[in-house]
């Protein structure tokens, strides 16, 4: 390569990195700045977020989409509260008894605010039930009257029997009653005869007491045959006395909630209910001397007292509610069990409500990931979204396994907006696998993962760091911090033109830079203190890159940084551990021997190369064709490998790396080993832009550092690469002092020549590569190997002629001849 488009390619330090500096920034410390309550970069969003809460047909509920730690969350949940508030605040429900059927327990709306004290108000009454009974029943009056209806029964009871009696004096017979027995005994001289004495008498007389017995039996029961119809009627009258008795005590106690709540249909039938239920459950438990208050208290409460569901202030507006654990019972309730003896049994006092019910008339924030993975509940929601009801019910009665009674309380109406935050990748296959969601969840807020650079962005940037240091109550950051801060941004971003959006990765150094601020006694935080949080960062999560950069340095990785060498290269790749990232060079190498293998990728043979991995070795194959045989078949045995690499390898960032060492190994042309290459290529020899570049020009440049550098280190990087870059301050220095250098490349040939260190060859008028040239050598040794093959094709043929006549020999001696003899 001529020396003067060595320059063309090699990067300047200000084209390396995109510095912020403090001077960009109108204040001292972030003390001076106003909050920023919105959220950075995310115009498309806000907007789609804005429609789906306004729109108020069905079926427009909200996905919002991104990579964690963008904000989505935070923001999301801010703005839903902001804007419950200037919504009307929903109804409140209880669950009340269904007095008719216990097991289907009715849902009762009241206004805002009114459900606990409806609550509030049926524990006043059981307090009022508990001093009015049984004490209403000890009054002088109800005693009275009581004693009328007793003795009204009494009285015709003993008329009857007065009659007996005097029928059985005459006959001489004595009449016996008791609480329960009626008896007659003879009598004789006025003295009634026991067994003895009645033995003794004669025969005619015992007969005719016995006669006279039977005919005063039989009149007897003729004037008793109307007991049962008194004793009914005097049932009657002393349960009409019971029923008179309670209503009216109860009606001081009742007409002032039905007059409270005349204005709700629903209050007054279950105060209606409950006072004709109140009629029994009187008598049946509260006049029983054998329970306690206590014991009253309980099953009045059992009975009468509202189940709450919901309750809101009367001004909390619309609620805001995010489920982190969206199970079935979580999300729709639950029906709660109790146990006696090994039986379980429930009631409408035992109904639990879930977010769906906190949330109705309002918003549910739920994430993706949660939902999907617990089962019954993505199809419990739909069905709850599309009926626009929320049903409380075990999800095992369906399939069969819940042996016991339950209840089926009364559906509640629904209404609110269920917003789901998820990953891009479940968004798309929950739109390719379920037919429902797209009808269900129409709008789409997508959280970009950079935010692009603005006339604002820097100060609403500076805005956002000065909201977040204030809400966790650390110390202001000085312009030099935030100047930092937004350098670091925008490598996170890996643009120079762009800041990241993952904001939950910079509040994370915020906080590190703080603690180590306090630490140092200093009262703001400073550019120094971010440098030592992102050094401390470094030094916590480096002991793999250490283990790697040691090995490389005591020969166990082979990595060469000087020299030459035929078909081998420096790749350079990114290995992701835990939280960190960090470039590690690796080396390409490739043979070339004749055959129609074509090239094998030997990662992708032994299953460790991943997909776009695979593709980029395959494009190789279409370039070389495409590129050097168009004369000739392309026949070429070839195998790649990217040395030492023991696990799985992604992505076609090597493939440039690999066709140069491919066309070293064709040309024999050694390749400096000084250079560390990244890169994608295209059939045509492009060279594509790659991800992780600072780290990969980072790693090569520890390893050249730990080596020492010679001032002819340097990476090679594709010139689409070149908005990226954002380097580390140690690598932009060794650059300045030109002891490294980097390059960009926009095509095969300028990579090739940087590592041959002469120019690639380019193709003249009329097709051919300068004579000499690596591109030349590379023609002419495809050309070569595509003869050899077309001579093995003919010789097999010419050895397959003379090898016949041999075959066939042997066999003609195995065949007896047509004549006899010896």
């Amino acid at each position: 390569m001529a020396a003067s488009a060595v320059p063309a390619l090699l990067l300047n330090p200000e084209e390396l990195t995109r510095p912020f500096l403090p001077e960009q920034f109108n204040f001292a410390t972030t003390e001076e700045l106003e909050p920023f309550r919105g959220v950075l970069g995310q115009e498309r969003a806000v907007a789609a977020l804005q429609f789906g809460v306004a729109m108020p047909r069905a079926g427009y509920n909200v996905y919002v989409m991104g990579e964690p730690g963008t904000g989505r969350f935070s923001f999301v949940q801010r703005y839903l509260k902001a804007e419950g508030k200037r919504q009307g605040t929903p109804d409140d429900w209880v669950y009340i008894n269904h007095f008719d059927e216990p097991r289907e327990p009715h849902a009762l709306r009241l206004p805002p605010g009114q459900g606990c004290g409806l609550s509030a108000d049926i524990s006043q009454l059981i307090d009022n039930l508990l001093a009015t009974f049984p004490a209403v029943f000890e009054t002088p009056t109800y005693q009275q009257k009581k004693s009328v209806i007793e003795r009204a029964f009494n009285q015709r009871y003993d008329r009857a029997l007065d009659i007996i009696e005097k029928l059985a004096l005459e006959k001489g017979v004595a009449l016996y009653r008791d609480s329960t027995n009626i008896a007659f005994t003879p009598m004789r001289e006025g003295k009634a005869l026991d067994e003895a004495e009645f033995s003794q008498l004669p025969e005619v007389e015992r007969e005719r007491f016995h006669d006279d017995i039977a005919v005063l039996e039989e009149r007897l029961n003729e004037e008793l045959a109307s007991l049962p119809q008194w004793k009914r009627e005097t049932s009657n009258e002393q349960r009409r006395l019971n029923d008179e008795t309670i209503t009216q005590a109860l009606q001081p106690l009742l007409s002032p909630l039905a007059e409270k709540y005349a204005d709700n249909a629903g209050v007054g039938a279950y105060l209606q209910a409950m006072q004709v239920n109140l009629l029994k459950t009187v008598i049946d438990q509260l006049v029983d001397d054998n329970k306690s208050d206590a014991e009253r208290r309980l099953l009045l409460e059992e009975q009468y007292s509202p189940s709450p569901v919901v309750g809101h202030n009367v001004n909390g507006g619309a609620p805001v509610v995010f489920e982190s654990h969206p199970t079935y019972d979580n999300l729709f309730g639950r029906i709660e069990y109790n146990t006696d003896q090994g039986a379980l049994y429930t009631s409408y006092r035992q109904l639990r409500p879930g977010a769906l019910h906190r949330a109705n008339g309002g918003y549910l924030i739920v994430e993706a990931e949660k939902l999907l993975s617990e089962p019954f509940v993505w199809d419990a929601l739909k069905r709850a979204l599309h009926s626009r009801q929320l049903k409380m019910e075990s999800p095992l009665a369906e399939l069969g396994r819940l042996a016991t009674v339950s209840l089926t309380p009364q559906v509640i109406p629904l209404q609110l907006k269920v917003v789901i935050i998820g990953s891009r990748q479940l968004y798309y296959t929950l739109q390719d696998v379920d037919p429902d969601f797209q009808e269900m969840f129409r709008v789409l807020v997508d959280f970009d993962e950079d935010i692009p650079l603005g006339e604002d962005s820097l100060e609403q940037f500076a805005q956002l760091l000065k909201t977040r240091t204030s809400e966790e109550c650390m110390a202001p950051l000085t312009a030099a911090a935030v100047a930092r801060l937004a350098t670091y941004s925008a490598r996170l971003a890996e643009h120079q033109g762009r800041l990241s959006a993952r904001i939950g990765d910079l509040f994370q150094l915020v906080s590190e830079a703080d603690f180590i601020r306090n630490l140092a006694g200093d009262l703001v935080t400073d550019a120094g203190h971010i440098e030592r949080a992102l050094r401390a960062k470094e030094t916590r999560t480096g002991r793999v890159s250490a283990r790697i950069l040691d090995d490389m340095l005591a020969g166990i990785i082979l990595i060469d940084t000087a020299g030459a060498a035929v078909g081998k290269c420096n790749g350079l790749t990114v290995l992701d551990v835990g939280d960190s990232a960090f470039g590690v060079p690796a080396r390409i190498s490739a043979t070339v021997y004749p055959g129609g293998s074509g090239i094998v990728d030997i990662e992708r043979e032994v299953n460790l190369g991943q997909p776009i991995h695979s593709k980029g070795v395959m494009i190789l194959t279409g370039y070389l064709g495409s590129r050097y045989a168009q004369e000739f078949p392309l026949e070429i045995s070839a195998s790649i490998a990217l040395e030492q690499s023991y696990g799985y390898v992604d992505g076609d960032s090597a493939s440039l790396g690999e066709v140069c060492t491919l066309i070293s190994a064709l040309s024999r042309q050694p390749l400096k080993q000084c250079f560390a290459i990244t890169g994608s290529i295209n059939q045509f020899g492009e060279v594509q832009a790659v991800g992780g570049a600072n780290e990969k020009i980072e790693g090569f440049y520890r390893l050249c550092e730990a080596r020492g550098l010679t001032g002819e280190q340097g990476v090679i990087v594709p010139r689409s690469n070149v908005s990226s870059l954002m380097l580390d301050e140690r690598v932009l220095q060794a650059v300045r002092a030109g002891i490294f250098h980097v390059y960009a490349v926009s095509c095969v040939d300028e990579a090739l020549a940087l590592l041959a260190g002469e120019p690639a060859g380019a193709l003249d008028d009329q097709g051919k590569f300068a004579e000499g040239s690596v591109n030349a050598r590379v023609v002419e040794r495809l050309r070569e190997i595509s003869q050899m093959g077309m001579d093995d094709e003919d010789k097999p043929l010419a050895v397959e002629e003379k090898a016949a006549p041999a075959a066939r020999k042997p066999a003609r001696k195995k065949t007896p001849p047509a004549t006899g003899g010896s």
